[in-house]
């Protein structure tokens, strides 16, 4: 035990002094008075042709942005003939959306003279604030998404531009795509250090005169896809909705090399291969994704444009074994379960202490989900999204399976990382009676309280039945002590479609789904409580819902069984 305490330290203190070094590095590098310069990118003469942009437009938000008003992430700001990048941010996310440029997609989509003068008008505003030198628009991760924002929408902002502000623009992204050259390896791990690879690449292509830097991006770009791509074509963040964001990336990117007449990398085929098996993976038949590890509402329009690209369209995996996860399908319903460890530390700053939470659907009704994350507010709700208690699985002792870094200098310097978690953990999957039946134990709560957590699913060949137990027990010992903290609560959160009714017994609930069909949840022996929930990552915000909770304490009822069964009704 103390050497696992020990090393746990040794690993924090490293991730953060690194955390420390990468962040006082681009603060170095933005700085007016540092000498960076990346001798790998050179002016260039001219822009080749733009990617195409697979993210939706909304020409409307064209004419809020001309009457200064710029709503981002659930905040509005009016700026009232003022540039908007002289306004006090509401949030850090209104920030972030401002300072990508993401909304010029917007502009684009409107298509007009007005739309057009408008953009060139906000981005010539930025250039001469030097704005790649502001505290939020210095981030790697969004200077990346500048670039490879500012490269797609280049017609939009060169179409009948003068040449003043043509060579003003070519100048300002190639200064940003020179540093990210410089900083781009020391971004924070994950999401963020592929879209400063992805952003190099995208500029390698669509930039004249960068055949040095086209080598140094296809090098990054080929290391941080085989890192962060695994086998079974997750993310090794275990975040399904990065799927969906980087897809969206990748695969314009594959057709810029088409477009130079080169062969994409063997990384950039590979990874897509990998991850389009995995978006069937995820969803449910209504098309929404499970939401597991920092998963928010489902883009739907997103999501559909990517799947037009998939060729392989056919049964999901039903085990997807290096990401962590399973599913069970039989008849239309639907189970995913996290049956994994969390990521590593440097990836782990999204990721949920829901060890053994699943989700169930029945045809277009989801069942039993998770919390989720929401689109926007994201900084308010992650404490409590985070929580085992917001997802389908049990706590013990009211603690979540993980530790979490949750304030202080600590936060400031390295992020919200996980400290600790499920360490070991056993999965077994096969098959009985036709039906098949998963079982899966972690020891998240091991250290701290000394107490296992084994859950089992069985879903019936028919789909009208899923049988669960979960049990507790000691992880050193035979049984528990008389004194040792062994409470536990099982929660199985309900979508907000789902209106539920206890039954008389105390033991059973009715769930009565949109399309008027019944189920039944019954736990035989034990009390069912209907509490009080919230469904965050709902398509139109967090939504109240409900929960059903078993209470028990592991030392008089360490095992507790539970069904989720079909009823038949009588249609009129």
């Amino acid at each position: 035990m103390a050497r696992d305490i020990n090393a746990d330290r040794v690993r924090l203190a490293l991730f953060v002094t690194q955390s420390g070094w990468r962040r006082l590095r681009t603060c170095l590098m933005v700085h007016p008075w540092f000498p960076w310069r990346s001798t790998a990118v050179p002016v260039p003469s001219r822009l080749l042709f733009a990617p195409h942009d697979l993210r939706t437009g909304d020409p409307t938000r064209a004419s809020e942005f001309y009457a200064g008003r710029f709503a981002f992430a659930g905040k509005v700001v009016l700026t009232d003939g003022a540039s908007p990048f002289e306004m006090e941010p509401p949030s850090r996310e209104w920030a972030e959306e401002l300072m990508s440029f993401s909304w010029l997609r917007h502009m684009q989509a409107a298509s007009t003279a007005i739309a057009r003068a408008n953009a060139r008008a906000l981005v010539s505003d930025w250039i001469a604030m030097r704005g790649h030198r502001l505290p939020v628009a210095s981030s790697p991760e969004i200077m990346a998404r500048r670039v490879i924002n500012w490269l797609t929408q280049s017609p939009l902002l060169l179409q009948d531009a003068d040449p003043s502000f043509h060579r003003r623009f070519i100048r300002s992204l190639t200064s940003q795509v020179r540093m990210l050259a410089s900083i781009g390896a020391d971004a924070r791990d994950g999401r963020p250090r592929l879209m400063c690879a992805l952003a190099l690449s995208f500029a390698s292509l669509c930039m004249a005169d960068q055949t040095r830097l086209m080598k140094l991006a296809q090098k990054r770009l080929a290391e941080e896809l085989e890192r962060q791509v695994l086998a079974d074509g997750g993310h090794a963040s275990r975040n399904p909705g990065l799927l969906v964001e980087v897809l969206l990336d990748l695969l314009p990117l594959r057709q810029c090399f088409g477009a130079r007449h080169m062969p994409p990398p063997p990384a950039l085929l590979n990874a897509i291969d990998r991850m389009m098996p995995m978006l069937r993976f995820f969803r449910h038949v209504d098309g929404a994704f499970a939401h597991f590890n920092g998963m928010g509402p489902t883009p739907a329009d997103w999501l559909a444009t990517v799947l037009a690209y998939d060729d392989a369209r056919g049964r999901p995996l039903s085990n997807a074994p290096y990401s962590g996860y399973h599913r069970l399908e039989a008849a239309g319903t639907v189970l995913i379960a996290d049956t994994g460890a969390p990521p590593p530390m440097p990836l782990s700053h999204e990721a949920h202490a829901g060890c053994l939470s699943f989700e169930m659907s029945a045809g277009r009704n989801r069942i039993v989900v998770n919390c989720g994350m929401p689109a926007t507010a994201r900084e308010e709700w992650r404490a409590v999204a985070r929580q085992t208690a917001a997802h389908s699985t049990a706590t013990v002792e009211d603690t979540s399976s993980c530790r979490f870094v949750s304030g202080g200098a600590l936060m400031r310097l390295c992020g919200t990382p996980i400290l600790e978690g499920p360490a070991e953990l056993h999965v077994d999957r096969g098959e009985r009676g036709g039906a098949d039946v998963l079982r899966a134990s972690h020891d998240g709560y091991a250290r701290r309280l000394g107490v296992i957590h084994q859950r089992s699913w069985r879903l019936s060949p028919d789909g009208s039945r899923l049988d669960g137990e979960d049990l507790f027990r000691v992880a050193h010992g035979e049984e528990f002590s008389a004194d040792q903290p062994a409470a536990y609560a099982i929660r199985f959160h309900l979508h907000p479609s789902v209106k539920p009714t206890r039954a008389s017994d105390g033991h059973s609930v009715i769930l009565k789904l949109p399309d008027g069909d019944h189920w039944a949840f019954t736990a035989p022996e034990c009390t069912v409580v209907i509490e009080e929930s919230i469904m965050l990552a709902a398509s139109s915000g967090p939504r109240r819902t409900e929960q059903l909770v078993i209470s028990g304490q592991a030392r008089t009822a360490p095992r507790v069984e539970w069904t989720f069964v079909r009823v038949k009704t009588l249609r009129a």
